[in-house]
């Protein structure tokens, strides 16, 4: 038996390989077919099955095109109705893989549909659990993302949840390696560790919503607690897992079509499309073409594209460094967005080349920002409310990347903004959508606030008690 957990930093996304006597069955794959078949191929084994924990919400699945390609079956647990062909599995139905079992049970909370995958052993011994958004290690799924369906709440779910966790997961034996969809990083829950498996025995003593004391009504009140919105994004994933999507090959032949500069500007005009920038934020902030948008490839690209861009059929031009284009496109369509329409050959070197217009950004660092610091200037903290409540700009604005398109009005475009955030990739995305809204007056500080904190610019923990003062 040999199982391998394929993890994705940018989407704390844990896809898992699981192979027996020349079978093997992929957990949650990513939207791309290509590394799960290479490495059955590679190993001389046969995909058999493709198994699903749930409707995702935070990623496009890959199901489809890999059953497509290998012939294997797709598996949902109870509940699971699709607008394609899958082997909708009942509680503790079993699979056999090679010499080992696979076992359904149903745990419904985080969605209707939640199932955990219980892998036994050749002897039948209880293994492994692949928990999808269950269980993660140091927390539980959120239980907010499938109340759309009549009368149920984020309570009921979360009484489901509880129901689950305690009569089928921790009935099971301590030894048992726990796998979750998800680690730290990912908005499918709040208090995710850093590590991405972990025993059944060791969450029971650390996870707080495992506590042997505790009552569901403590349960719900803690796991639904202190929840911020979903991204707009997440119930259009979801959609697509469980109505079908365009196949990635058509997706990515579309994507990476080279554009000269002239080409690409035209398409610009003519499609609407909205061009993304994706290079390092260093040099983005140097030029750019006019009215594009950055989202750096090297941060949390796929989440704040699918927090950001609201429209998944929105056409996308891409602005990305040499030999990456292919990523990006492959990066979006991870996330649902398919519709990228091209990309500018030669990079932004080929576009200044070509003396087309170039816009800017007015970037400081740390020790100019200081020397200029006074409190009658306008500072904008473009970090989560949960960050800026820790600790911020004594003067500064709470003025979320997340929600900047709900509170764009709250800002003027006569008055002049310091705009900073943690690291400086942030500010970055907000001034770029800032500057193509028609705000000028924009400084973008790239400091790392713990520099900040520690400097001569006095810092507050004031929580305000709205999200603008």
């Amino acid at each position: 038996m040999k199982i391998e957990q394929i993890y994705t930093g940018c989407l704390a996304q844990g896809a898992y390989y699981i192979e027996s006597e020349g079978e093997a069955a992929i957990i949650d794959p990513l939207r791309e077919s290509k590394p799960y078949i290479e490495k059955a191929k590679e190993n001389g084994v046969k995909i058999k099955y493709i198994f699903e924990t749930h409707f995702h919400a935070d990623f496009v699945s890959g199901h489809l095109d890999l059953a497509e390609k290998t012939g294997a079956k797709i598996i949902y647990g109870p509940n699971a109705e699709t607008k394609y062909e899958k082997h909708l599995a009942k509680d503790g139905e079993t699979f056999k893989l090679g010499k080992v079992t696979i076992k359904v049970l149903h745990t419904p909370g985080h969605t209707p549909e939640s199932t955990t995958f219980l892998l036994k052993d050749a002897k039948g011994k209880p293994h492994a659990i692949f928990t999808g958004d269950t269980l993660f290690i140091g927390d539980v799924g959120r239980p907010d993302l499938a109340q759309k369906m009549g009368s149920v709440t984020k309570e009921d779910l979360a009484g489901w949840l509880y129901d689950s966790l305690r009569n089928k997961i921790m009935t099971l034996p301590d030894n048992v390696i726990v796998y979750p969809a998800h680690g730290a990083g990912s908005a499918c829950g709040k208090n995710m560790s850093k590590e991405t498996w972990d025993t059944l025995g060791h969450q029971k003593q650390v996870n707080y919503a495992l506590r042997a004391d505790m009552t569901k009504e403590e349960f719900i009140k803690e796991v639904t607690d202190g929840l911020m919105a979903p991204p707009a994004y997440f119930a259009e994933n979801a959609k697509l897992n469980k109505m079908g999507y365009e196949s990635i090959d058509t997706v990515m032949k579309r994507g990476v079509r080279a554009l000269s500069p002239r080409a690409f500007e035209a398409a610009a005009n003519e499609s609407g499309a909205l061009i993304l920038d994706v290079r390092p934020k260093e040099e983005f902030v140097k030029g750019f073409i006019p009215n594009s948008i950055f989202i750096g490839l090297d941060g949390s690209f796929a989440p704040w594209v699918g927090a950001l861009i609201t429209d998944l059929a929105q056409p996308i031009l891409i602005v990305a460094p040499r030999g990456r284009n292919k990523e990006t496109v492959k990066r979006l369509a991870r996330v649902g967005y398919d519709n990228a329409i091209g990309y500018l050959k030669g990079g932004f070197a080929a576009w200044t080349k070509d003396d087309r217009e170039v816009d800017t950004i007015e970037t400081i660092g740390l020790e100019t920002f200081s020397k200029g610091y006074n409190k009658r200037i306008n500072v904008l903290d473009v970090r989560k409310p949960g960050e800026f409540s820790g600790e911020h700009v004594e003067t500064a604005q709470n003025f979320p990347l997340d929600f900047i398109n709900e509170h764009m009005s709250e800002i003027s475009k006569t008055k002049k903004y310091y705009l900073h955030c943690r690291s400086g990739y942030r500010s970055t995305v907000a001034a770029s959508i800032l500057k193509a809204r028609g705000f000028e007056k924009l400084i973008n500080v790239h400091a790392m606030f713990d520099d900040i904190s520690s400097s001569k610019i006095p810092t507050s923990d004031y929580v305000c008690p709205s999200t603008l003062k």
